[in-house]
């Protein structure tokens, strides 16, 4: 019963939102890096920081650095998803949030390097979260199979309070009734995929801490297979990696293929969900068993993601600029 008010206060905070974005003027409008066209409510995404809040208060303010963290992080990409702020300032604040995450990891009671990896994880994270937000319904979907996948191990190892993740993904799905539809109600906006990428990172860091198995980071291969080889492709042909583009795979699916964008989304999630129950499976073998799996692993779907991408460069861009 405390879930179904919980989703309901959610999707009600979600139809407040979209009355101050639409008075305000908070619209995302399509640009090079877009996957659609025309004018949507941008920010929607700022309930899976309502959720936490709501956490928050009614746990007795636990994980309090965390929370200050996550705050920074929100407010700093909410004003940007507004006012296009300065790279400087959002570097300083992501910064201070992750260092905040840290100790509430107490991470600097341990070797440096857990700091040095906490940090690149991180922010790593964050970005390419960011930069995977460009469909409907993909940071949704993608979001669920993580947090579903840490919500099973939690069942089992206890490493977090289940509320944390229970409310977040509550809040989760009352974004994706008004994302996850062909015609989106609103977009994450980077106040989202920023928001709830740094939950999901908290949640996954204390579980890798815990078991001291880091090998439950592929839990978010999926998005890492895509987010890196592109970033070595833009690299390969001299692109600056920070404008903004369309090269990933989904969109390429998703705009050259053309496959529809909700079944692109649908697909990362399950994949990431298969894979990831796969992860859980391959923690019950030895060290040099799971280094094998995570190796193995990752070079199958990089073959099958190179494979897939070349086709569809092949068949679609280069196709039709020789058509054209």
């Amino acid at each position: 019963m405390l879930y179904i008010l919980l989703l309901a206060a959610f999707l009600l905070f979600e139809l407040l939102y979209f009355s101050v974005a639409d008075h305000f003027n908070i619209i995302d409008k399509p640009n090079e890096r877009s996957s659609h066209t025309e004018v949507t409510l941008r920010g929607g995404g700022v309930v899976f920081y309502f959720a936490a809040l709501v956490y928050f208060v009614t746990s007795d303010f636990s994980y309090p650095w965390f929370f200050l963290g996550l705050t920074l992080m929100t407010a700093v990409s909410f004003a940007d998803d507004l006012l296009t702020l300065s790279n400087k300032l959002r570097l300083v604040i992501h910064f201070l949030s992750v260092l905040l995450m840290a100790y509430q990891l107490e991470l600097f009671t341990m070797p440096w390097f857990y700091l040095l990896a906490t940090f690149v994880l991180v922010v790593g994270v964050i970005n390419a979260y960011n930069f995977m937000d460009g469909i409907n319904g993909i940071t949704a979907a993608y979001s669920l199979a993580v947090g579903g996948l840490l919500m099973l191990v939690n069942n089992t190892v206890g490493f977090i309070d289940p509320d944390l993740l229970s409310y977040t993904m509550l809040g989760v799905l009352a974004f994706a009734f008004f994302n996850f539809r062909k015609k989106a109600k609103c977009f994450a906006g980077d106040v989202g995929s920023v928001a709830i990428a740094f939950i999901l990172m908290f949640a996954l860091a204390k579980l890798i801490l815990y078991t001291g198995n880091f090998i439950y980071i592929l839990f978010l291969g999926v998005y890492g297979i895509d987010a890196v080889w592109t970033i070595v492709r833009r690299l390969y042909l001299k692109e600056n990696i920070f404008q903004a583009h369309r090269s990933h795979l989904y969109q390429y699916l998703a705009n050259e293929a053309g496959i529809p964008k909700l079944m692109v989304s649908a697909t990362y999630g399950i994949l990431q969900f298969v894979f990831g129950m796969l992860v859980i499976y391959a923690t019950n073998f030895d060290v040099k068993a799971q280094i094998l799996f995570s190796i193995v692993s990752l070079l199958v779907l990089s073959i099958v993601y190179l494979l897939l991408k070349e086709f569809i460069i092949k068949k679609h861009i280069r196709g039709n600029q020789q058509t054209s």
